[in-house]
């Protein structure tokens, strides 16, 4: 590298990787190999649950890594895609992996012939050192997380801890790819992703979208989740989904105001504020209006 180049290279903003590994309950090797990944991407869903509830409160979501770290790590709060891939970001990157920002489209329960979504989803593609091969990784997407990397170039059926995926080409030329989910014998796209690595700064316009504008629907509905390695709890306003590992559903149920607020302390693993019960009371009359 050049003293230009090196000049001009990007840094990675430092991260308290000790602080980290405690939050999601990791001891294992601090060395970047698949199986490091393996066992990182399993585990921080589990711990860090997704969820939007600074959004409905009106509070602006900071990608400042400070206050990514602050909330996430020292708050125990969780968050959504730019925050917690974001983060993952900038561990595996501490680690040794060589770590590009990703934008994908998402396709999630889309209803048939609805026009495209804009591309909003940041996800990550990950690559062990002396290894060509391109890693998908993702902690931040809700119900349908993945908990383990998927191989980004293959057509293959890939298993997970929480069911199985497969990823397949849907633009040759372009090199988009889509990433699909089998519920139950029925495969589900997910997510499109898009070719191309984006900067840190290239998402803060998206962000601000996702939590400020008016037809995002983090700004009108909860969505909440936690994967854990036997189940995935999803939470959309007040209503409770329970699948278990293969993706086979448990229960659905409808939850009242105390409900909702035991379950957001005690499933999804979230440190309830006493400020937040007006809210809650508000998204249980959403779910009643829906």
């Amino acid at each position: 590298m050049t003293k230009l180049e090196t000049a001009f290279a990007p840094v990675a903003p430092a991260v308290d990787l000790d602080a980290y590994f405690a939050r999601i309950g990791y001891d294992g090797p601090r060395e970047p190999t698949l199986a490091v990944l393996r066992a990182i991407h399993q585990k921080h869903p589990d711990a860090i649950p997704f969820e939007n509830i600074d959004v409905l409160l009106g509070r602006p979501i900071s990608l400042d890594p400070a206050a990514i770290d602050a909330k996430l790590i020292g708050a125990g709060r969780g968050g959504y895609c730019y925050e917690q891939n974001g983060l993952l970001k900038r561990v595996l990157a501490a680690l040794g992996f060589q770590v590009e920002g990703r934008m994908a489209r998402v396709l999630w329960m889309a209803p048939a012939g609805a026009p495209p979504r804009p591309r909003s989803h940041m996800v990550l593609a990950v690559r062990v050192p002396g290894d060509d091969a391109a890693w998908l990784a993702d902690v931040g997407f809700g119900g349908c997380v993945l908990t383990a990397p998927l191989a980004l170039f293959s057509d293959d059926v890939q298993a997970t801890p929480n069911g199985d995926f497969r990823i397949l080409p849907i633009d040759e030329l372009g090199g988009e790819r889509q990433v699909q989910a089998d519920l139950s014998g029925r495969w589900s796209p997910t997510y499109q992703v898009a070719s191309g690595a984006w900067a840190d700064v290239d998402y803060e316009q998206a962000n601000f979208y996702t939590y400020a504008h008016p037809s995002s629907h983090f700004t009108f509905s909860l969505t909440a989740g936690r994967t854990t390695p036997t189940a995935r709890y999803a939470l959309k306003n007040n209503r409770l989904t329970h699948r278990d590992a293969t993706g086979a559903l448990v229960d659905q149920r409808d939850l009242s105001a105390a409900e909702l607020e035991a379950v957001l302390r005690d499933v999804i693993g979230l440190p309830v504020e006493p400020d937040w019960r007006p809210l809650l009371e508000k998204i249980v009359a959403w779910g009643s209006a829906a």
